[in-house]
């Protein structure tokens, strides 16, 4: 899918939440298809991020993602509970981490039939909108999945039956990121070239309109 565009997403990231519906638009909008790949939150991916980051960088982190969404015009609260069991002061990761597994599990099983797209969009409004407590808790996840074409009582199943098979395809997702060139969510690909960020989706809007791509002359010119 040279011609896609490749999104890299995670369901704790508030970024990847507000970008998401942006990048659909732009899929839309150009006609290119959209191929998202979910990733394991970056606690998973990479612990040792928290253990050196800066005091003053989640403070920041907190303000300006409720900021950008009110920007966007987009309902945000933290989620309730949070997909990552994390030490509020000391940012310490708990090794057994079930909420970021099961969704990152369930993101996967939905790509594999076509509907990770609306599945992702349906789930992260669940978590982000701020409108519900206890998202894991009850049906919330089952109405989310049914509205984007799904049954969760089947997802499951199939998780339960190759846990290591979505694991892994987690795993592979995070190494194609590495590979395009960024670490971090959201980071769309487009023709090879990574764009990392919400705040990089109008310069994909530009490349996407005919802007030369890496290699192909002088963007600046």
């Amino acid at each position: 899918m040279d011609d896609a565009i490749t999104l890299f997403w995670s369901f704790r990231s508030p970024y990847s939440y507000i970008a998401l519906p942006r990048v659909i638009g732009l899929s839309e909008r150009f006609g290119v298809p959209l191929d998202l790949r979910v990733v394991h939150p970056a606690a998973l991916r990479n612990p040792d991020y928290f253990r050196s980051m800066n005091p003053l960088a989640r403070p920041y982190f907190m303000l300006d993602s409720a900021r950008v969404a009110a920007f966007q015009g987009m309902a945000f609260r933290r989620p309730v509970p949070d997909p990552i069991a994390q030490d509020p002061a000391t940012l310490a990761i708990s090794p057994d981490q079930p909420l970021a597994r099961r969704l990152g599990r369930l993101g996967v099983a939905a790509t594999q039939r076509g509907r990770g797209v609306p599945f992702c969009r349906e789930v992260s409004r669940l978590l982000w909108e701020g409108r519900v407590d206890g998202w894991d808790q009850g049906d919330h996840l089952h109405q989310a999945a049914a509205r984007a074409g799904l049954d969760l009582g089947e997802l499951d199943a199939v998780i339960a039956a190759d846990p290591d098979g979505h694991e892994d395809r987690l795993a592979r997702n995070d190494r194609a990121l590495r590979e395009a060139g960024h670490w971090g969510v959201p980071t769309m690909v487009y023709r090879g070239e990574p764009f990392f960020g919400q705040d990089r989706i109008e310069v994909l809007a530009w490349r996407l309109a005919g802007s030369p791509v890496r290699g192909e002359g002088n963007p600046a010119r």
